[in-house]
């Protein structure tokens, strides 16, 4: 048993434009005591301290401001090393840059290698859970789920289903890509803290047959999860439409083939009608809003207000590769701007609630992360009110908690992360440098 002190927060439900009081918790001074590896309790220090035994290990960080830990509803850990390719578009990207850095990962080793890199920059920058991407090959997964079970992490992942529409050493078939990932699921969905998800690339890469093979997988394991890509780009929309003529429109390619559920994440979800976010909100899934990835490929921007119209479930997602940072601050910063040139708005609380409980609810993992209440899993993270002297002066200047929050989103990235806690233990990833091996 373990105590840390500080100022506290957590999301009881999502802020809304308003700030809804009643939506999280804030302590000024704040105790959260870690047992076993879950919350055992939380609220003021001066009620809290009291009661503790006399032995008990107290963790003081002062005014600094301890948070659950961010969860990345979208990311591809293969695409690590194609961060910062520009120039291109959603479909020459994928040609140019994706699909070759993909077809490495044959090589198991190498898949091992960026795993742990991966997995050491989502920590360094406080994301503890993700919903990740894989390569079409078994053993890229088998490579992502060793890495994130050593670390004990509570993560989300899948083989990319792909049998067309892309190079033949990165396809797979109907029958090979429901085999393996039926065994996939089998050897590793629910083993730990490790979930598996369904991955069709997208509807473009897979046939009629794969998507009917998806289907009857999340048929077979109602209890795993979905994930894909969803109305990124025209050209892509456009292609779609020709590829399932018989579909009303892109979302309806899922649905038909029983791919819209809940914990289902549909990447990106720019270019659809009120009709699809309607279908959405009913179905109880979600989308991840991906910021970086859609300035970075001018594929278009999130429309907040049409989402919330339609009562649909949105997150946050840093898309690496396409995303220009692992930072869940950088992106909350992205998603911002992208509410600001569509006239609309995101507070800072609200920005946190989607890059916390926001995101645990997308992915069905609202009773074991995103929040510090008393059973949750203790992972968090503290967020450093002086990172940096810029940050220092303007958060010394700083009235209330949503300024604080707004200062360090829009001026923070991972240096204002001083620590990163999984099931109450710390954790040192290695800084990388230049001359690191």
């Amino acid at each position: 048993m373990r105590a840390h002190r500080g100022a506290m927060l957590h999301f009881r439900a999502d802020p809304g434009a308003h700030a809804d009081p009643a939506s999280f918790e804030f302590f000024a001074d704040g105790l959260l005591v870690v047992a076993a590896g879950r919350v055992a309790a939380l609220g003021p220090a001066t009620e809290l301290l009291p009661g503790l035994p006399r032995d008990i290990e107290i963790i003081a960080h002062g005014d600094n401001i301890l948070i659950p830990g961010f969860v990345d509803a979208h990311i591809h850990y293969p695409q690590t090393d194609v961060m910062a390719s520009g120039g291109r578009q959603l479909l020459d990207w994928l040609k140019d840059y994706t699909f070759p850095t993909e077809a490495v990962f044959a090589n198991s080793a190498h898949a091992r290698s960026v795993a742990e890199f991966f997995l050491d920059e989502l920590l360094r920058n406080g994301t503890t859970t993700a919903m990740v991407f894989c390569t079409v090959h078994r053993g890229s997964v088998e490579a992502f789920f060793q890495a994130a079970a050593a670390r004990n992490l509570r993560m989300v992942a899948g083989k990319v289903l792909m049998d067309r529409n892309c190079p033949q050493d990165l396809r797979d078939t109907a029958a090979s890509g429901e085999r393996d990932s039926r065994e996939l699921i089998e050897s590793w969905h629910d083993k730990g803290r490790l979930k598996y998800a369904i991955t069709p690339r997208f509807a473009v890469t897979s046939s009629e047959a794969q998507l009917q093979s998806a289907g009857r997988l999340a048929r077979e394991f109602p209890g795993s999860l979905i994930q894909s890509h969803l109305a990124e780009n025209h050209a892509e929309v456009a292609w779609v439409k020709q590829l399932f003529p018989q579909a009303r429109s892109y979302l309806d390619v899922y649905d038909r083939y029983g791919l819209l559920r809940e914990r289902t994440v549909y990447a990106h979800c720019l270019h659809l009608d009120a009709t699809d976010r309607a279908r959405m909100a009913q179905a109880g899934a979600a989308a991840a809003f991906c910021p970086t990835s859609n300035l970075q490929l001018g594929s278009g921007l999130f429309d907040l207000s049409a989402a919330d119209a339609a009562g649909m479930r949105f997150a946050m997602g840093t898309d690496v590769g396409a995303g220009s940072s692992f930072s869940m601050l950088r992106t909350l910063a992205a998603a911002y701007q992208v509410a600001q040139l569509a006239q609309q708005s995101l507070p800072a609380l609200r920005a946190f609630y989607l890059a916390t409980l926001g995101g645990a609810r997308a992915l069905g993992l609202e009773s074991e992360v995103g929040s510090l209440a008393v059973g949750s899993e203790a992972d968090f993270i503290i967020l450093d009110l002086q990172p940096t002297p810029l940050i220092a002066r303007r958060t010394a200047q700083a009235r209330t908690l949503a300024e604080k929050l707004l200062i360090l989103m829009t001026l923070g990235d991972e240096r204002a992360v001083s620590r990163t806690y999984v099931l109450g233990q710390l954790q040192c990833p290695p800084l990388h440098r230049a001359t690191d091996s």
